[in-house]
């Protein structure tokens, strides 16, 4: 019998125990069939290398020197070495086929092109558009650095045999951008995990009687809308005189001490619950507790183009939405969310209002969102599309549409509906 296809991931962002899109990819892949290893920074406390469902983990410690623009470059730097020195142990010993690269940073193109001669595959799995990133932290698009960004971006999506989209405004940019033929690139949504439709009791912290529960889970990054969400809270409190409410924020991140000055400078300490980062089995939690859940993200030429996983995780629990009306968010949430006019804190603030006066209108929202996200959005629907891709690439047999422990979890939910 033939060995498995081996793939090593390239993941620089996130360890891999907290980036629930690479683990998703992950398992789907190693349960048709293939091996699966990933390079990636270590979490605190974790060892230099693990197994993680099945996926041999080869970890580093990484550099992290703040959010500047040398803090990056020192932080992609050390990466970059780090990763290149793993990939040729991986190589010596375990082997690979198959080099998945997931951005950013969009620098793992030039490893792949190292082992090109090798016979070695590229997948640029394209989770963020680092140029608009960058425009958007830095409010620069002219300079070297955003130059350098765009280059990359294209050199990765054209040097790869295949590349993953997170959505069809990633494909198109792929396209128009970066001259990349439409049928070398599959879209792979983000999707909910099974873990993110169990229902059960909220976090013993967010039962919070006579009060409505606005919450949020995420990173906290700049650009993440945060500052917008405070502004908007500020509103709610007092320019539309509200009290009966408290906003729970979920995650953390480079805007956490900022985030609590404003809450401070706005006089809403009172109403802010942080709660910081938690384990990912614990977001679910979190999230049963809250009436009304928020995404803040601005419209920018970022985010115009994001998909928000946060959204599918809030439909999942059958929580409603406001949010500013950007087109991936509406093309995701439709009929779940209220949509607020792009960047208007104090319509921001009025939807609020709407939701919390009307239990009614929370409900309806969060049962469509809830049958959408099991029938449409679920990570099962998504899986297969990556797996075929695979398949295609290496010529192995089709047999991506199977059914899954996880697969089973979700349709067993939707059995029994919505329950809270």
């Amino acid at each position: 019998m033939s060995r498995p296809v081996r793939i090593l991931m390239l993941l620089e962002n996130n360890p891999y125990s907290r980036d629930g899109r690479v683990r998703r990819e992950a398992r789907a892949l190693i349960e048709a069939g293939y091996q699966v290893s990933v390079i990636c920074p270590r979490a605190p406390h974790q060892a230099r290398r693990e197994k993680l469902d099945g996926v041999e983990a080869y970890q580093y410690s990484p550099a992290l020197f703040g959010y500047g623009k040398l803090g990056y470059v020192i932080e992609y730097a050390h990466a970059m070495l780090m990763t290149l020195i793993l990939t040729i142990q991986v190589y010596f010993t375990r082997g690979f086929d198959v080099l998945h690269a997931h951005n950013p940073p969009d620098l793992f193109v030039l490893i792949a092109i190292l082992f090109r001669p090798l016979g070695k595959k590229f997948v640029f799995d394209h989770h963020d558009l680092a140029s608009e990133m960058f425009r958007v932290r830095f409010h620069g698009n002219t300079g070297i650095v955003y130059r350098l960004l765009r280059f990359f971006e294209r050199l990765s999506c054209r040097w790869a045999d295949c590349v993953v989209a997170t959505n069809e405004s990633y494909k198109r940019l792929e396209v128009e951008r970066a001259g990349v033929p439409a049928e070398r690139i599959t879209v792979v949504r983000n999707g909910p995990a099974p873990r993110h439709f169990e229902m059960g009791a909220p976090h013993p912290s967010l039962v919070r009687p006579g009060q409505i529960v606005i919450g949020f889970v995420g990173e906290m990054g700049k650009q993440d809308g945060l500052d917008y969400l405070m502004r908007s809270l500020r509103n709610l409190r007092h320019k539309l005189g509200r009290s009966d409410w408290i906003c729970a924020l979920v995650g953390e991140g480079e805007k956490l001490d900022e985030l609590r000055s404003m809450a401070g400078e706005f006089e809403l300490t009172e109403h802010m619950f942080f709660v910081g980062r938690v384990k990912p089995h614990e977001v679910v939690e979190y999230v049963r507790g809250m009436d009304i859940c928020v995404v803040p993200d601005p419209s920018n030429s970022y985010t115009d183009h994001c998909t928000m996983i946060k959204v599918m995780e809030y439909m999942a629990q059958a929580k409603p939405i406001v949010c500013f009306d950007l087109p991936e968010t509406r093309h995701s949430a439709q009929g779940a969310a209220v949509y607020v006019e792009p960047n208007d804190e104090i319509k921001f603030a009025r939807a609020l209002v709407q939701l919390m006066d009307d239990p009614d209108e929370r409900r309806r929202l969060g049962e469509e969102g809830f049958e959408r996200a099991v029938h449409h959005l679920a990570w099962r629907h998504e899986a297969p599309k990556l797996i075929a891709m695979y398949d295609r690439m290496t010529g192995r047999p089709g047999n991506a549409r199977r059914n899954t422990k996880e697969d089973a979890r979700e349709l067993r939910y939707a059995a029994n509906g919505v329950s809270t």
